[in-house]
């Protein structure tokens, strides 16, 4: 099924987890090296209608997980994963021999992507850009066949390129930053959203920060967006510089927790709810409620191999209201941390 979003974009529309079908035998758990179909070829096998080469290539050598095990997280993830997707422009995470080897990639010019596979042409300062845009699973395995382990969104979708939807603020703990410190951190800045009249979401990164993410209607400019982020960043940090810094510069952060703003800069990305990660264990990154998030919960804890018990589990979308969100990002709010509209 599919359905037009609130941001003109097509995309999945999002079941219920009491109307998902029963997973076949051919969908079990992966994370062992899931056997191919009855009667398939080694060399090639079908996912969500795409065709994949090698589905036996090991992508996660200490967990065994596969081409096709991939393939199939995703196809089975189909309906929460492609809302987060549709219409964004795409940077990628390549890994072709697995994560052993892996290379970002930003442009599609150099590559054929499958026809499943959008290209939208973007102006850059010093140049055109090709990237790669998805709007269905088949898309998304069609990345899984090019070995791609990460996907990275843009905050705007095509359709109205130069006005974002959202503001991301990344939290990147140094080495020596307890996660305690990280969840409590994230509630700081849920706070401080609402403050300003926002309310927020959260999520893991499958590494060890948390993205909060405050979506609002289209109407600003990306040098507005980025001025926000960076406001409400700036000022968090000044309330507790021995904890919070804004500085991309890892010497003299050890010990504290980077308020990343420039996620939001025009060409910038984050890595996309659901999608893996090109790390030992192959962890995803979840959306939580902001219940969820306590020093209880691992930030790595969300896997390819558990995360679909999780989806199981769950009567209602952790992030239900964020799709009916038509909040707005007021003058009030850009004055308050310091940004002229």
């Amino acid at each position: 099924r599919v359905a037009t979003s609130k941001r003109g974009t097509t995309a999945a529309t999002k079941r219920t987890a009491w109307e998902r079908p029963p997973r076949s035998r051919e969908q079990a758990e992966p994370g062992t090296g899931t056997p191919l179909p009855r009667g398939a070829s080694k060399s090639r096998v079908e996912v969500a209608g795409v065709g994949l080469s090698h589905p036996e290539r090991i992508l996660y050598p200490d967990e065994g997980i596969t081409k096709l095990d991939l393939a199939r997280y995703y196809a089975d993830v189909a309906e929460w994963i492609v809302p987060h997707v549709a219409g964004r422009p795409l940077t990628l995470v390549r890994c072709p021999n697995g994560i052993g080897s892996c290379f970002y990639m930003k442009h599609t010019r150099t590559w054929h992507p499958p026809a499943v596979i959008r290209q939208v042409r973007i102006r850059e300062q010093k140049k055109t850009g090709d990237y790669a845009v998805v709007d269905s699973i088949a898309g998304v395995v069609a990345l899984a066949q090019m070995n791609i382990l990460e996907i990275h969104t843009w905050n705007a979708t095509d359709d109205r390129l130069e006005q974002p939807d959202r503001v991301i603020i990344d939290l990147d703990p140094g080495p020596e930053v307890a996660w305690k410190d990280v969840v409590a951190a994230a509630h700081v800045v849920r706070a401080a959203f609402e403050a300003l009249g926002l309310a927020s979401f959260a999520k893991t990164t499958g590494g060890k920060g948390v993205h909060v993410v405050a979506p609002f209607v289209r109407q600003h400019d990306w040098n507005t967006c980025l001025a926000f982020a960076r406001g409400l960043a700036e000022t968090i940090a000044r309330s507790e510089p021995e904890r919070y810094s804004t500085s991309l510069a890892k010497r003299g952060r050890e010990n504290k927790i980077l308020l990343d703003y420039l996620r939001n800069n025009r060409g910038s990305t984050a890595v996309a709810a659901f999608s893996t990660r090109a790390r030992p264990g192959c962890p995803v990154s979840v959306p939580v409620t902001w219940d969820e998030l306590t020093p209880r919960l691992r930030p790595d804890g969300f896997t390819l191999r558990n995360l679909r018990r999780r989806l199981a589990r769950l009567k209602t979308d952790p992030w239900r209201d964020y799709w009916t969100a038509r909040q707005r990002l007021g003058v009030k709010a850009l004055r308050a941390v310091g940004v002229r509209p």
